[in-house]
């Protein structure tokens, strides 16, 4: 079945069509439409048109059709974790919880409610926030996790009012293209649209004086160039950006279980998550063990096709990043020790070998740098206060964990690592009623819980005397 647009409520073919590849094969296996400019103002038109009827619907109309759009991925988990697998390379059972994730963030949001705030209650006046929609949401979603970052997008903004237009990445947009073929008589033509592109959209959307918010999931860079396009209407912003996030061992840690929850976060999806681990610093006294420990587990990991048993570890997603990753690798080989793998595999895929390295300086690229793929450095220190104070040196600030015996004294470790979000004794837990986003360069704004519901509205103040 073709994959096609979704565009005012149609399912329609693309002006043009792009190649999708399977990184388990560095080969095509689908074709793509791919949007022009001229579709993508029919689709922001559309979205506008649907605004003001959307915005009037019943809250509870609103959260059944996040309920029903959750009942009917639910009935369809196989064949979208197939197409995810195929298209963005991660093990079956990766894209399988890929999609339970995103139908439990569905049900999540369609639990949520904004009813108005009061203020102030006296004799002589009553002050109340009432919370509207914003109008036409961009929500531009990274490779990684296709369906999970949008549906962290799509359930709040429409269960708020808005509209959404929502752009996947030019590597993997099938997901979400099968996801609009579902949707096209569920969803009021306008409600929500699907554009796909080869990176040519996103700053004419980020751009366009008729989108009122951009939700971004990507990389920093990425981030910057939006944010200088929505300046024109000082439209809102919500940017989920790129992590250098450390894991911080204390001299107490028990290494053999941060060793297999550090392995396990920083090879998640090939090591292509925002929140993964993606350097370690340890007690000069711990380096050596938890090397070990880790290069044990590198060793055990089954690097192949995603799709095929057995599988733990799948294919960097796209030619460019394993490009990158390769570089990183050369250059990494010199300055440090790699005490597990080092080496692209052989084959026409994306695949690197899970990578540990130790001794390098701050100063390498593999330290200062997110480099989204499996390889990971580990650091010594001598000093507590000495690596708090080069952790925190980094441009980033998304995530962070802190390993420890004593939870209390890892609780005040952590709260002095600045980013936005930081664990003690585990890593990547992420519940939907908790918000998330980054500090410094990794972001602005809000995800999940009622504080990411609210990025998608704006608050409105009534004062009234009595």
């Amino acid at each position: 079945m073709p994959y096609r647009l979704l565009i005012d409520g149609a399912l329609v073919e693309g002006a043009a069509t792009t190649d999708v590849v399977n990184p388990a094969t560095g080969r095509p296996f689908a074709t793509a439409p791919r949007a022009d400019a001229a579709q993508m103002e029919q689709a922001v038109a559309s979205a506008r048109r649907a605004f003001p009827g959307w915005a009037r619907t019943a809250w509870a109309d609103r959260q059944a059709l996040l309920g029903a759009i959750a009942d009917g991925l639910a009935a369809r988990i196989e064949p979208f974790a197939a197409l995810l697998t195929r298209e963005q390379g991660k093990t079956l059972a990766e894209s399988r919880f890929e999609m339970e994730g995103v139908i439990a963030a569905f049900r999540h949001f369609a639990t949520l409610e904004l009813a108005p705030r009061v203020l102030r209650d006296t004799a002589s006046d009553r002050i109340v926030e009432y919370r509207h929609p914003l109008g036409v949401v961009a929500a531009i979603v990274p490779w990684n996790y296709p369906l999970l970052m949008l549906a962290l997008k799509m359930a709040p903004a429409l269960l708020a009012g808005n509209t959404l237009i929502a752009k996947p990445a030019p590597t993997t947009p099938l997901a979400t293209l099968r996801l609009g073929e579902m949707l096209a008589g569920m969803v009021p033509p306008g409600v929500f649209q699907i554009l796909t592109d080869e990176g040519d959209l996103g700053a004419p959307l980020a751009a366009h004086p008729g989108i009122d918010h951009v939700s971004l999931t990507g990389s920093t860079a990425t981030g910057r160039k939006v944010m200088a396009a929505a300046a024109g209407n000082l439209k809102r912003l919500v940017l989920e950006l790129g992590g250098n996030d450390a894991a911080l061992l204390l001299a107490d840690a028990d290494v053999e279980r941060a060793a297999g929850a550090i392995f396990g976060s920083a090879m998640a999806n090939a090591g292509q998550v925002c929140f993964a681990i993606k350097r370690v610093y340890a007690p000069r006294a711990l380096v050596d063990p938890l090397c070990e420990a880790l290069a044990r587990r590198a060793a055990g990991a089954v690097v192949g096709d995603g799709m095929a048993a057995g599988t733990t570890l799948g294919p960097v997603q796209n030619r460019a990043q394993f490009d990158r990753l390769r570089a990183l690798l050369d250059e990494t080989r010199q300055e440090g020790r790699i005490v597990a793998g080092g080496e692209a595999l052989a084959g026409e895929g994306y695949f690197i070998a899970p990578t540990i390295v130790r001794d390098l300086p701050d100063e390498a690229r593999l330290v200062r740098e997110e480099q989204f793929g499996p390889i990971l450095p580990v650091l010594g220190y001598d000093d507590l206060e000495d690596a708090i104070a080069r952790i925190n040196a980094s441009d980033y600030g998304l995530g962070g964990s802190v390993w420890t015996r004593d939870v209390e004294r890892g609780i005040a470790v952590a709260a002095r690592i600045e980013s936005g979000t930081v664990w003690v004794n585990k890593a990547i837990d992420l519940p939907f009623d908790i918000p998330v986003g980054g500090a410094k360069q990794s972001g602005i704004g809000r995800q999940q819980g009622i504080e990411g519901l609210e990025e998608f509205t704006q608050a409105r103040i009534v004062n009234a005397a009595r």
